[in-house]
C-alpha cells in the first residue's frame, strides 16, 4: 500500500498558515503501518489540482486530499477530482437535508454556496461532517481510492478518526506490524547534550531514538515496529533506559507539556502556586490556565512590567529597584515574596528580564538575561538565565515561561516527598 497526501490551499504556498493537516495525516499512516510515499501541496487552481491528482494517481494506491471542500469559488477539490476520473457530480438528499437542518439550527438562510457542499462525485461515499459543514469523500478509481476531506484541521481529525480509519480497516489496508512512536520530552538540557547521553541507543534499528530540538525543550523520538504488544515492550525499554540516562530531566512523553506536568504535581502534593510576571506578559499563567483542574491549584497571576507595577502591585521596594536594576536578582526575589505574601499561596513564581532592545535606549545588561524566583515558606531560589539576544522576543518569553515552571516541577520532585 503506497500512500500520498495532497494538501490543497493557496494559503499554504503563501505560507500564511502552516500545514498540520499534512503532518497529523502523516503520523496516522505511520501508525497504521500504512507507508506514505508523496506529499503534495497546490494551490487553488482546478487544472493545477488535476495535474497533482494525475501524478498522484500514477504513483499511489491511496489519496488523502484535504482542503478545497467548501462553499466558495475557490473551493475547487471536488470539481477537480470528478473531471480528472470522468465522473457528474450529483446532489446527495441526505448532505443536503443536514446543510438545512445545520442553517435553521444557527437561524441563517440556506444560500446557494452552502448547498454547493452536496454536490458530490457520483458514486462517492460520504464520511459525516459532525464539526463543520462540507462532507467528506471516498471515491474508488481502478485499483486505488481518493479521499477528501475539509481543511479545516478540527475537522479534518474527526474524519480521519471516525471515517478514514474505520474505512482503511474495512478495506484490510492496515498493517498487522504497525509502526508507533513516542516523544520523551526533556528540559534543562539541550538537544546535544541529550543526545550525548543517550549515544548507544541512537544507532538501533528497531526501536530507533532521534533526537528533535524545540525550543525550550528537547525531545528524544523512540519508533517501533510490529505488533502491537511488540511496540508496547520496545516503546516501554527504550524509555526506561532514556529514563535511567536522564533522570528526572525528563519531564513528559508525546502530548504532555510542561504546564500540564505542573499543575498535576502541585494538586498531588497539595500546593497551590501564584507567579509575577514581567517580560513574560502573561504567558505563565496563560499556560497554567489552559490546563483542566488549575483553578484548584492557582491562585493567581500578576503582570507587572513596569517598575510602578511592581512596587505597587507586589511590594518591591522602590530603592531595590534604584539600586539593582529591574532586572535584577534581588527584585526578581522581591516580586516572588511580594506575590506569595498578598496571595497567600504555597509557592510563588517570580520573572523579571530582557526580551528584546529598549527602544531608544541602551541597556547595559545583555538582552536575554532573565532572572527567575521560586519562594515558599522557608525561603527564596533565584537563578539567572541567559538566553541570549539571537532568541528574539517571542523565544525568549517561551523560553523563560519553559524555564520558570520546570524550576517549580523540579522543586517539587526534589523537595515534596
Amino acid at each position: 500500500m503506497r500512500a500520498a497526501i495532497i494538501s490543497v490551499g493557496s494559503e499554504l504556498l503563501l505560507g500564511q498558515i502552516v500545514d498540520t493537516n499534512a503532518s497529523h495525516l502523516a503520523r496516522t499512516l505511520a501508525g497504521l503501518g500504512v507507508d506514505l510515499y508523496y506529499k503534495f501541496t497546490v494551490g487553488d487552481n482546478r487544472e493545477r489540482i488535476q495535474q497533482v491528482l494525475r501524478d498522484a494517481v500514477a504513483r499511489a494506491d491511496l489519496i488523502l486530499m484535504t482542503g478545497g471542500l467548501g462553499p466558495t469559488d475557490d473551493d475547487l477539490t471536488k470539481e477537480a477530482v470528478a473531471d480528472a476520473l470522468g465522473l457528474d457530480l450529483v446532489n446527495d438528499p441526505d448532505v443536503e437535508a443536514r446543510l438545512r437542518e445545520r442553517a435553521a439550527q444557527r437561524g441563517r438562510p440556506v444560500s446557494a454556496s452552502m448547498l454547493k457542499q452536496a454536490l458530490v462525485p457520483r458514486g462517492a461515499r460520504i464520511i459525516a461532517n459532525q464539526w463543520g459543514s462540507a462532507p467528506g469523500l471516498i471515491v474508488d478509481h481502478g485499483g486505488g481510492t481518493i479521499i477528501m476531506m475539509p481543511g479545516v484541521p478540527r475537522e479534518m481529525y474527526g474524519m480521519v478518526e471516525h471515517g478514514v480509519v474505520p474505512y482503511l480497516r474495512e478495506r484490510g489496508w492496515i498493517d498487522a506490524r504497525m509502526i508507533r512512536s513516542r516523544v520523551m520530552r526533556i528540559a534543562g538540557l539541550g538537544e546535544a547534550l541529550a543526545a550525548e547521553r543517550v549515544r548507544d541507543l541512537l544507532g538501533g534499528s528497531n526501536p530507533t531514538v532521534a533526537p528533535l530540538a524545540h525550543t525550550g525543550e528537547a525531545h528524544l523520538r523512540i519508533t517501533a515496529k510490529g505488533t502491537e504488544d511488540e511496540i508496547a515492550r520496545l516503546l516501554d525499554e527504550a524509555e526506561a533506559r532514556i529514563r535511567e540516562r536522564l533522570g528526572d530531566a525528563v519531564f513528559g512523553t508525546d502530548d504532555e507539556a510542561m504546564e500540564v506536568v505542573v499543575v498535576r504535581l502541585l494538586g498531588r502534593h497539595h500546593l497551590t502556586l501564584a507567579v509575577a510576571e514581567s517580560c513574560t506578559g502573561g504567558l505563565m499563567a496563560h499556560r497554567l490556565t489552559n490546563v483542566p483542574g488549575a483553578s484548584k491549584v492557582f491562585i493567581e497571576g500578576v503582570v507587572a512590567y513596569s517598575n510602578h507595577g511592581k512596587t505597587t502591585l507586589l511590594d518591591v521596594p522602590a530603592e531595590v529597584i534604584e539600586r539593582h536594576g529591574a532586572v535584577s536578582a534581588e527584585v526578581a526575589r522581591a516580586m516572588a515574596e511580594g506575590v506569595r505574601r498578598r496571595a497567600g499561596s504555597a509557592l510563588a513564581l517570580a520573572e523579571t528580564g530582557i526580551a528584546g532592545p529598549p527602544q531608544g535606549a541602551h541597556s547595559p545588561k545583555p538582552v536575554g538575561l532573565v532572572y527567575l524566583a521560586l519562594a515558599n515558606a522557608q525561603g527564596v531560589r533565584v537563578e539567572e538565565h541567559r538566553f541570549g539576544a539571537e532568541a528574539g522576543r517571542e523565544a525568549t518569553k517561551q523560553l523563560a515561561a519553559q524555564a520558570a515552571l520546570n524550576m517549580v516541577r523540579l522543586y517539587i520532585l526534589r523537595n515534596a516527598g
